[in-house]
């Protein structure tokens, strides 16, 4: 099986080989034998978990409980995380600029130039946060100029603005987008970022470019998620929780790579070098993602991201969204629906009807579902680490491919 690339990027000294890594296409999580009375078992944790998401969450108090401002990270702790491994990758971009990702403050003269004044005819999104332009620096760089809405301008909102801010200028990874800069003055608040052209994974599963995204592509962007979310996990100088894991966050190249965008909801991870096993912290997300024992608890962990993964390899198999309010009551909740007909044996029944049936795809539908079970586990202790999850998924893909190949 060939490594996936992150493996060798490790904090420990001891070398990272195949021998070492913790799953194997051998081991009981990626066997096939799974019987179908312990799937069905598993699936009605996952279905109640999944009910328990729209509850009213009850605030609890952690004897864990850890600050998670950006300047109360441990300095020893980051110390010992830092190393040269920033750019896990390298690093690609469309733009006929050579300009690298950095932490340039904007001027407001710089931001009106690119953007031709805010040109209407340049804009590319509309979101939450604001309105998104396309536009173009001094040095020929493309990039995305998110400009936030001027009412919703309070210390929430500044609050969420420092955060990405904070979070974007510490990591750098091919399947996250590129951070620029930023413009913080008077009544404007803006982050220059990186131009993806491609539109949102949502999108593409929607096909509103007319297109089906075709099975293959869907794996690959599974492990694109998971090699990204992997680094935010593992090796940026203190872990960083995303929060915000969805596929309208998600981007997509031209060639249909992905990359992680929209960092606002993001938190760095509780300091288990002093002992904490979580941060306390308000419920922030999107519902049909949102961790059901992160909302009843208000615990923070990476597992909680490895959660909405696995939401969101069920809407990549199925190619519905989270919820699906217009549906049968059954058909509700995506990925109680999903998990029900996995554990039925019944999965094909749940396989996007625009997804060619054949052995390959149908053997790799079988196994994300499995990955999927494991990361919608009702407690975070049963949840595998992102990097497990993406270690899987390369082993999925390998024999993908082989059946591919060998069905020719």
């Amino acid at each position: 099986m060939k490594t996936p690339p992150f493996v060798g990027w490790r904090r420990s000294s001891t070398p990272a080989t195949p021998q070492n890594l913790s799953h194997s296409t051998s081991s009981s999580t990626y066997s096939s034998s799974t019987s179908t009375s312990s799937r069905r078992s598993a699936a009605r944790s996952v279905a109640d978990a999944l009910v328990a998401c729209f509850a009213p969450p009850e605030p609890e108090k952690s004897s864990s409980y850890v600050s998670n401002d950006y300047s109360n990270a441990s300095s020893s702790s980051s110390q010992k995380r830092r190393s040269t491994n920033r750019s896990i990758y390298g690093s690609s971009n469309t733009s006929t600029g050579t300009r690298e990702s950095g932490n340039v403050k904007f001027s407001m003269a710089e931001i009106l130039k690119a953007t031709r004044n805010f040109s209407p005819s340049l804009k590319v999104g509309q979101g939450g946060f604001g309105t998104v332009y396309k536009a173009v620096l001094e040095d020929g760089t493309i990039v995305a100029v998110k400009r936030a809405k001027k009412i919703m301008y309070d210390n929430h909102l500044g609050v969420e603005f420092q955060s990405e801010v904070q979070t974007l200028e510490r990591i750098e990874h091919l399947n996250l987008v590129k951070f620029y800069g930023y413009l913080e003055h008077e009544d404007e608040r803006i982050l220059v970022v990186e131009y993806v052209p491609n539109g949102t994974l949502r999108e593409h599963l929607d096909c509103k470019n007319g297109n089906i995204l075709d099975f293959a592509s869907r794996l690959d962007v599974a492990i694109d998620v998971a090699h990204a979310v992997t680094y935010l996990h593992m090796y940026t100088d203190h872990p960083i929780i995303h929060r915000d894991i969805k596929s309208s966050n998600i981007l997509l190249t031209e060639n249909l790579r992905a990359k992680v965008a929209d960092f606002g909801f993001a938190r760095l991870a509780a300091d288990t070098e002093s002992g904490a096993t979580h941060v306390s912290t308000q419920v922030k997300g999107t519902a049909g993602y949102l961790d059901p024992e992160y909302l009843q608890t208000y615990q923070l962990t990476d597992k909680s991201d490895v959660y909405s993964f696995g939401v969101l390899l069920v809407e990549l198999v199925t190619g519905r969204r989270p919820i699906e309010p217009k549906r049968e009551l059954k058909e509700r909740l995506t990925a109680r629906w999903a998990m029900k007909k996995f554990s039925n044996g019944e999965a094909i029944l749940a396989l996007d009807p625009r997804i060619v049936r054949c052995p390959a795809n149908n053997f790799a539908m079988e196994k994300i579902f499995e990955l999927s079970l494991q990361c919608l586990a009702p407690h975070r202790k049963s949840r595998p680490p992102m990097r497990q999850c993406a270690e899987i998924l390369w082993s999925i893909r390998k024999d993908y491919k082989e059946l591919l190949t060998s069905n020719i």
